[in-house]
């Protein structure tokens, strides 16, 4: 394949802010998440009706509020890891909102404005050390921002509980499908892996082969995501476990045959193609596979005894007749260890004790601590420029403007440029949605109705689009602040202070910090390719299990790495700016991690040749 087909962008400087802006507006299509919209419409409605039947507005409103953050957390991942980060999550919320509540309840500006300064601080250096201390972070500041700019009546703790009450909700209806079908989200992973292994195979000898190599890649992530807690038990694990176990370390070497197969970059037969979901029904046979995906494809080389006693699998007459009886035989050219791998390892999946693959989380590189505090300050110093915007402005804008620079400035998130694009055009188009609706009623039952509808499309929004999800949060917070008593028009106030808040925000970053988007890339890359070297070197004298590490490992930080490029070529620069060609790096590494999983595979008959004599 030629180097335009790996990937390669081609673009110039120039067209970096105007490709940015196109990527911004563009809203990514899939399945929609009708159980996690049906969850973020109960967790917002509830809360409200139990407040109108017993006369308790106020913590009911802060309960949906608490619902509202649980909502925008709430992922498909596994329950646990869910269960995890929502309950860090309301902690830090709960804590931010009481630290913010006391200190408005000083009476003091001045007091509140020390406390999101600090709490900008604690956030900003959490913030950058994984995916939960970033949601925690956030949440700690945003819970400030509520407490000191909404009075609280009534006792100091009520208002605190009562948004951990919400977040409760929320982890209830988010983990609660965990009685009936425990292991559903890791099955689910396990079987992707082996389809994308077909789809990848299927486009052997094609230019959408690399493509499809890096979906593989992409699934595998988040399979060995997915499965990370079971590694532990081991053998100690419950029976559905272990089986899913067993078919993750099993596509986890059916990921390095993949590999091979695409590097050898010659189209496969139907029966090769269909190899990993007739794998898949053996290891899950509760696998919802299409009937027409070949179900029953051999596992067994055919194409002379001489050949099929060096495989050492099949079986003469009576294997080749099961064979044809399960499906077509997959024929191994002599010249291609990947299918002859393939076979090979097809035909394992029969026996019992295959041996485990010991991984380890990937390694998530920055640019050091020097980054930490950089965000941080830069975090602490936006928030204070809207907190003194606020108090000199006079208007409404109380929480709005370091709220929204809480929601905005988060670039572990993504481009910063993009995320204030979104969060603009999401308030302007909540703002005129819940406009209309109180156009329409302003009857406080009917209002919960809407709220639950946009608690729906907010679920589905932090799924897909950021725009989307913003749509339905500030549609949510008008009526929330309604039912709190303030009945000011603040639609074009709204607007206004989100566009404020996002400028703020985008000066300081690309004032002060310019190049924080390229020196993560730059960190990731190198990062990635120090990994795919190690792999290149250790794979040829590595036990298998520690050679499946190292390719796993090389493999996860080069996709991290083209997310870092593409996050950095999707922000602004300095005009005249050239970014390095990061994708041609990581296109030339994944080729070498490509070649060397060829040469292991083709080494690997020669071994056993020269071990038996």
């Amino acid at each position: 394949m030629t180097s335009a087909a790996r990937g390669r962008t081609g673009r110039s400087p120039r067209d970096v802010p105007l490709s940015g802006l196109r990527r911004a507006v563009g809203v990514r299509l899939g399945t929609l998440p009708l159980a996690a919209a049906a969850r973020g419409a109960v967790a917002l409605a509830v809360p409200l009706l139990v407040g109108m039947l017993t006369g308790a507005v106020v913590p009911s409103v802060l309960a949906a509020i608490g619902a509202l953050w649980g909502v925008s957390q709430d992922g498909a991942d596994p329950y646990r890891l869910r269960v995890r980060r929502l309950g860090l999550m309301g902690l830090a919320a709960a804590l931010g909102l009481l630290a913010g509540e006391l200190a408005l309840r000083v009476g003091q500006q001045t007091a509140v404005t020390v406390c999101l300064v600090a709490a900008a601080l604690v956030a900003g250096s959490v913030s950058l050390r994984g995916a939960v201390a970033s949601v925690a972070g956030m949440h700690l500041l945003l819970g400030v921002t509520i407490g000191g700019g909404i009075p609280m009546p009534g006792p100091w703790w009520q208002a605190p509980l009562a948004l951990l009450a919400g977040v409760g909700l929320v982890v209830v209806l988010s983990a609660a499908p965990w009685l009936w079908r425990r292991h559903d989200i890791e099955r689910a992973a396990v079987l992707a892996v082996y389809r994308a292994s077909s789809d990848a195979l299927s486009a052997a000898g094609t230019p959408a082969a690399e493509a499809a190599r890096r979906r593989l890649t992409a699934a595998l992530d988040h399979a060995q995501q997915a499965m990370r807690r079971h590694w532990s038990r081991g053998d100690r694990a419950e029976p559905e476990p272990r089986a899913l176990l067993r078919a993750f370390h099993t596509a986890v070497r059916l990921g390095e045959v993949t590999s091979a197969l695409v590097w050898e970059a010659r189209p496969l037969p139907p029966a090769a193609t269909r190899v990993p979901l007739a794998m898949a029904e053996r290891l899950l046979p509760d696998a919802r596979l299409a009937p027409a995906t070949g179900s029953g494809a051999a596992c067994v080389p055919a194409g002379g005894a001489e050949e099929a006693d060096t495989s050492g699998h099949s079986a003469p007459d009576g294997g080749s007749d099961r064979s044809a009886r399960e499906g077509a035989v997959l024929d191994v050219p002599a010249g291609s260890p990947g299918l002859r791998a393939l076979a090979e390892l097809c035909a394992e999946t029969d026996r019992v004790g295959m041996p485990e693959v010991a991984l380890h989380p990937p390694l998530r590189p920055w640019q050091g601590r020097e980054s930490h505090v950089r965000y941080a300050v830069l975090l602490a110093v936006c928030v204070l420029v809207a907190q003194l915007c606020a108090l000199l402005l006079h208007g409404p804008r109380g929480y709005w403007l370091p709220m929204t620079v809480a929601f905005v400035y988060k670039p572990d998130f993504g481009p910063v440029f993009r995320r204030a694009l979104h969060r603009c055009a999401g308030t302007v188009v909540g703002v005129a949605a819940i406009g209309a609706v109180t156009l329409l009623t302003t009857d406080a039952y009917a209002l919960i109705g809407a709220v639950a509808a946009f608690g729906a499309l907010m679920a589905v929004g932090v799924r897909h689009h950021y725009a989307l999800a913003t749509l339905g949060l500030t549609a949510i917070v008008f009526v929330l602040v309604d039912l709190l008593g303030d009945h000011r028009a603040l639609y074009g106030a709204r607007i206004l202070d989100t566009a404020l808040a996002a400028a703020i925000v985008l000066v300081a970053h690309f004032a002060l910090w310019p190049d924080s988007a390229a020196g993560r890339a730059s960190a990731q890359t190198e990062a990635a390719l120090s990994a795919a070297y190690r792999y290149r070197d250790l794979a040829p004298t590595a036990t298998p299990s520690q050679r499946h590490a190292l390719r796993r490992a090389a493999y996860q930080q080069l996709a991290q790495a083209r997310r870092a490029a593409a996050h950095a070529h999707d922000e602004p620069g300095r005009p005249g700016r050239r970014l390095p060609d990061w994708e041609a790096a990581i296109g030339t590494a994944e080729q070498l991690c490509d070649a060397v999983s060829a040469r292991t595979l083709a080494a690997a008959p020669e071994a056993s040749v020269r071990a038996a004599s």
